[in-house]
């Protein structure tokens, strides 16, 4: 496996299994994980392009709670999307997403679960177009919303990266990063992302960025 650093955001490729007991407490976790719904894309949209084939094998079932359990113990604040899917203990706090243009073969909205004693909230927002080559990616704006509206501060952990949304919401928000991905093609696209982030909010900033370390944990494979 191996680690990025790019200017306040840590970047790992590997398994979030194998990476996470390595990990400090965070002040966040907020993740969008895979749902479980790989093989349910057939329709007549996007999810059935050819290019999207591998998401049958990546989304092809949702990680155990008792991952996701462990996820929330590391901080105070979790957010999960689609946290419908893991049957996760009873919530007071969701947060919806309502899709503006959804298409009738597509959901309406999509929740997420927190671990907050607060109001249920609500963002309305159309559903972008792929811009990164992520088939689920979220809107930026709506990944900004998240951070915003549950309060994370200080060092925000996504161990399910994907192409790096909730690392350049956090950055242009002025918070910490950690990402986690284990597919090196949306790694590639994630660092990239992330680290353009960086750059414009330090355009004056005339040393390197971004360093490089392929590094194993111990007991790592």
């Amino acid at each position: 496996m191996s680690k990025v650093i790019i200017g306040g955001a840590t970047l790992y490729l590997g398994d979030c299994m194998d990476i996470l007991p390595a990990l400090p407490k965070v002040d966040a976790v907020i993740t969008d994980p895979p749902y479980g719904l790989g093989k349910k894309m057939k329709g007549g949209t996007w999810g059935a392009k050819t290019e999207f084939n591998e998401m049958v094998v990546w989304d092809n079932a949702p990680p155990e709670v008792v991952t996701l359990i462990r996820l929330a113990d590391m901080s105070e604040i979790s957010v999960f999307w689609g946290g419908n899917y893991y049957g996760l203990p009873p919530s007071r706090c969701w947060l919806v997403w309502d899709k503006q243009n959804a298409i009738p073969t597509m959901a309406d909205c999509e929740i997420a679960w927190t671990n907050l004693d607060a109001n249920t909230k609500r963002f309305s927002h159309p559903v972008g177009r792929v811009l990164h080559g992520h088939p689920t990616e979220k809107p930026l704006q709506l990944m900004r919303w998240t951070i915003e509206v549950v309060k994370a501060s200080g060092t925000i952990l996504d161990p399910f990266m994907g192409s790096g949304t909730t690392g350049v919401a956090a950055i242009q928000l002025g918070r910490s990063f950690i990402g986690i991905e284990r597919e090196p093609k949306y790694f590639d696209i994630a660092c990239e992302r992330i680290e353009r982030a960086v750059s414009q909010g330090k355009l004056f900033t005339p040393e390197p960025i971004k360093q490089i370390q392929n590094a194993l944990f111990d007991g790592g494979k």
